[in-house]
Formats: C-alpha cells, structure tokens, sequence
C-alpha cells in the first residue's frame, strides 16, 4: 500500500520520515518531489570494471545549466537527505523528466528500511539535455511493508552506501568480492 500525502505528513511528525529541508509545496497527492543537487559525477576509465573500486571525478554544475550527453552515465545527487523507518521508499523520475528523455536511476529505484542518505541517481538521457542544479528530478512514493525488520539498513555491517554525503556514490560493487 503507497502512503497518502496526510499518512506522510503523520509519519513525518513521528519521526518515521525525515526529508531535509522539507518543503509543504513539493508533497503531492501520495508522493514528495525532490530535486537534482548540485554535484554531478563521471566515471574517469571508459571501461567499468565490477571487481575494481572504479573512481569518478565529481563537479559542480554551472549556473547557467550542463549539456548531457547520450552514451554516458552521469551520478547525480537529490538536494534532499532522506530517512526512512518502517516503509519502503521507492525513487521514481517525474513524468516531465521522462518526456525530456532523462532517466534517473537504471536499476536502483527502491531504497531499503532504514536508508538514511541523499539519493544517488545514475542518469542517462537519449538526446542531448541541458540541465539545472535544483531542478525537480523524481519523487519519492513509501509502501508499507508486512512484517518486522529484522535489521534496518543503516544498522547492516555490510551496507555499502551509509555514510552521510552531498555528493554522488560511485558503485561499490568491488566490496562484494572481498
């Protein structure tokens, strides 16, 4: 079950939620848009490989917009730092995005109970697309979920992607090797 705009704004108040900064505006009916931070990041080698911590340079997006190019992947970032306890939180692009050709996250849309971070995304595009740091991005949409967890995410020994950041997160799929 997606939780309404009111069941959000309960859940906020408990403390089950966090949003940071929290703006009334961008809650919809059963969803809270977030918009693109200001860090984007590429990979720095042309070939990935999922054994190896592959190392991205990061870079501030100018005011006046950056180009997108297709056949590349850009991490970007939310403005939001997120919490969440006892959901689901799903991380979906917003329809107006989808119509430029963006899409925000290639396999990674849903966050686990217990995620407590910004959002990294891993943009693509299928033609040329300027964008805006600050500019609405995606929406965040909470399912309920059946039963009790056993350990939330930010309690996991192996969770790869706890530390507090601003800035996108590379892969750290090389950890799985170890």
């Amino acid at each position: 079950m997606i939780l309404s705009d009111k069941k959000i704004l309960d859940e906020i108040q408990k403390g089950n939620i966090v949003i940071e900064p929290f703006k009334r505006e961008k809650l919809g009916t059963n969803s809270y848009d977030v918009n693109l931070g200001k860090w984007l990041a590429v990979y720095e080698d042309e070939v990935l490989d999922a054994k190896a911590h592959n190392k991205i340079r990061t870079f501030e997006i100018p005011d006046e917009g950056f180009i997108l190019q297709p056949s590349r992947l850009y991490l970007g970032v939310t403005e939001e730092y997120t919490e969440t306890r006892n959901y689901v939180p799903f991380l979906e692009g917003k329809s107006s995005i989808g119509r430029l050709g963006i899409d925000i996250h290639a396999t990674a849309g849903k966050g686990d109970a217990g995620f407590c971070n910004t959002w990294t995304l891993e943009i693509s595009v299928k033609m040329p697309v300027k964008i805006y740091k600050g500019m609405p991005i995606g929406q965040l949409i909470y399912f309920e979920m059946d039963g009790d967890i056993e350990i939330p995410y930010d309690k996991k020994k192996n969770a790869k992607y706890n530390q507090r950041t601003e800035f996108p997160v590379e892969s750290m799929m090389f950890k799985n090797f170890k």
